[in-house]
């Protein structure tokens, strides 16, 4: 792996999807030192699947400067904001690109679920502990960036176990359209509209009504799956295994559900936390506030989905004791979900670039 003359050549698959629309904004805002910046665009093969890629990374897709296709050019990075084909055979090719070990950063979350875990490293740089830090040239160069319920989960629990030892830990995750794609977006817009003009709605992609309503579960199976498992267990099957994955032993895990809700973009967490002894609900929010993370007071407005969209905060609203029990927190969060993983997985690439650097 090596960086050009004043910069990296930098890849992005998926350009053209939610993920890497805003892996290209944040590249721009926090002006990433990249020599050439390729945008790998992807092939739709079905209309109702607008998520399935078809990406061949077995014939040559490199721009050569001036023009034309390289195949040998040495790329430093390359982030997937979606899943290329083949899998995973495409992946050795992209990482052995050249003499060069080039840095894949896997936001999608499919490359650490189906190749052996010891060749990724799951990574939240800005949280303490990371294993990224312990990461040195010659290693397995396949990085995971962690799901922003991930993020958002073990920042929070993180800081308060730091303080408070935690006993057990209950999270309900609200998800919005945007975790499903572009489908979930269209399908929630289409549904709104009709029901406002009396229309019949479309059901394709959540299998039932989610505009003004919520759902525990999808009522459509994924193609080619099984009843109990949809595009929404997918997901919080990912959540699970990468917190496990993450947190490991250091603090007890929590338990996870996901809610399907009929909004567009961002997360919303409502966590019940049981410390060890009882802890003061102030004390509680001292130990939360500091960086990317802001606690509100009962005098200031709760925080909302709406309010954090295209923003890298973790915005908390005022902490509440439960009255049932002294050593129980109720704790209120919101994040945006596209912006918290595309500054995740450049934040590995800046501390990778730093070091190769060095």
């Amino acid at each position: 792996m090596k960086s050009g003359r004043g910069g990296f050549r930098v890849a992005l698959v998926g350009a053209s999807t939610l993920l890497g629309k805003e892996l290209l904004a944040v590249l721009g805002e926090r002006q990433f030192p990249f020599l050439q910046l390729l945008k790998i665009e992807v092939e739709v093969a079905d209309e109702s699947e607008p998520e399935t890629p078809i990406l061949d990374l077995s014939e040559p897709l490199y721009e050569a400067p001036g023009g034309g296709v390289a195949a040998d050019t040495d790329l430093d990075f390359v982030f997937l904001a979606t899943r290329p084909q083949p899998w995973p055979s495409s992946l050795d090719r992209i990482a052995k690109n050249g003499e060069a070990r080039t840095a894949v950063i896997d936001l999608t979350g499919t490359g650490h679920q189906e190749l052996p875990a010891r060749e990724w490293l799951l990574s939240v740089p800005s949280l303490p502990g990371d294993r990224l830090v312990d990461w040195t040239r010659g290693e397995p160069p396949f990085f995971a960036s962690a799901h922003p319920a991930v993020i958002v989960i073990s920042s929070l629990l993180l800081r308060l176990a730091a303080h408070f030892p935690i006993k057990m830990a209950v999270v309900q995750v609200l998800s919005p359209a945007s975790e499903i794609g572009p489908r979930g977006i269209e399908e929630l817009q289409k549904q709104t509209v009709n029901l406002l003009s009396f229309h019949k709605i479309p059901t394709a992609t959540f299998g039932a009504q989610l505009a003004f309503n919520l759902l525990p579960r999808l009522s459509r199976a994924r193609r080619g799956g099984t009843p109990s498992r949809d595009a929404l267990t997918d997901v919080e099957a990912r959540i699970r295994a990468e917190l496990s994955s993450y947190l490991g032993e250091r603090i007890p895990l929590p338990a996870v559900r996901l809610i399907q809700t009929p909004v567009f973009f961002s997360l919303g967490f409502s966590l019940y936390v049981e410390t060890a002894a009882p802890a003061a609900p102030d004390a509680v929010r001292q130990s939360l506030e500091g960086d990317r993370v802001h606690v509100r007071r009962f005098t200031e407005p709760p925080p909302s989905p709406v309010e954090v969209t295209e923003t890298g905060d973790i915005l908390v609203d005022a902490v509440l004791a439960e009255s049932a029990n002294p050593s129980g927190l109720w704790i209120w969060a919101a994040a945006d979900n596209m912006r918290l993983a595309a500054v995740n997985a450049v934040e590995i690439a800046e501390n990778l670039g730093g070091r190769i650097r060095s």
